[in-house]
């Protein structure tokens, strides 16, 4: 899994590496100043494909000693990066275009055009690539590395708008403040690249505060109820860890089971929820006994059972 996520990041890095010395030296050479804004945006992506790839590997290292649950949250840091540098980035951008529509300059050269839609295609095509992968896995920050390629794309969109009213808008309307239009562009390209950023940091924060993922506690209730034996399922928690989950719940069973039987039947829950359910990474049950609302008659049962020197399960917990 690891190694298909890494792959894929590395193609990302390569190719933003040269799409954003093209806009640079485009944008430059050209007189763009949104050309150059999105070169810059850019190059904040190849920085967060960098900490994307690094926290997959980081992730794929096996739990330890210090670590039992893994490094799999070294994702969601990644994701918080990432989010991070895109609202750096598109601080800076709105920053840089407000300061240059106060400054009169030539429209961009119109050759700057085929640029930005060769950089539109190309990064598109790598969003649907590398989302692909962040799908198949559930990995966020693999969906973070493709929508940073998508908020890529969404810029040059704005700036390819931008420069076309700055070349053409002057000469076709007659309207000679159109000559400022990329940086208009490039400023509401920075809202969209703020918009994005958001919604990635957000899941991450969620991870690493460890928020209930609500739609797998459900699915995994709806399983563990399935198993023959199981009486009550209660206290479902499930956490995200990179592209796996961790499960703790309670189950209720027959008061008069033996411990080894209770064992057994949350070692059989567990083992059809890791079958039904790749993702999951680790399962912690805690077996209680089932209470009908007749407490006299549990304590009974479970005490005819203590004095025939059967001993019961009222308080087990199995990994």
């Amino acid at each position: 899994m690891s190694t298909e996520l890494q792959r894929n990041t590395i193609v990302g890095f390569v190719t933003s590496i040269c799409l954003s010395l093209l806009k640079l030296a485009a944008g430059i050479g050209g007189q763009s100043s949104a050309l150059v804004a999105d070169a810059i945006e850019s190059l904040a992506d190849t920085v967060g494909s960098v900490m994307v790839w690094q926290a997959l590997r980081v992730a794929a290292r096996p739990p330890d000693k210090d670590h039992p649950y893994g490094y799999g949250k070294a994702e969601a840091l990644a994701a918080l990066g990432v989010g991070t540098l895109l609202v750096g980035a598109a601080v800076f951008i709105a920053a840089k275009s407000l300061h240059e529509i106060v400054i009169p300059h030539e429209a961009p050269a119109s050759w700057t055009l085929i640029v930005l839609v060769a950089v539109i295609v190309v990064k598109e095509l790598l969003f649907r690539f590398v989302m692909r992968g962040a799908a198949e896995f559930d990995s966020d920050a693999a969906r973070a590395d493709a929508w940073h390629h998508r908020s890529d794309a969404i810029t040059s969109i704005a700036a390819f708008v931008g420069v076309t009213l700055a070349i053409w808008g002057p000469r076709l309307l007659k309207i000679p403040a159109l000559v400022f239009s990329d940086e208009v562009a490039a400023i509401l390209a920075s809202g969209v690249i703020l918009i994005t950023a958001t919604a990635m940091i957000r899941p991450a924060l969620s991870e690493l505060l460890d928020a209930v993922a609500h739609d797998m506690v459900d699915k995994v209730a709806e399983i563990a109820r399935e198993v023959e034996g199981v009486r009550c399922v209660e206290k479902v928690l499930v956490r995200k860890s990179g592209s796996g989950y961790h499960v703790d719940m309670h189950l209720h069973v027959r008061p008069d089971l033996t411990i080894q039987h209770a064992h057994s039947l949350a070692g059989k829950v567990k083992s059809i929820l890791k079958s039904r359910i790749p993702t999951l990474t680790g399962v912690l049950i805690h077996v209680e006994p089932e209470v009908d609302g007749d407490a006299a008659a549990v304590t009974a049962a479970i005490s005819g059972n203590t004095a025939r020197g059967t001993h019961t399960a009222p308080d087990l917990t199995s990994e």
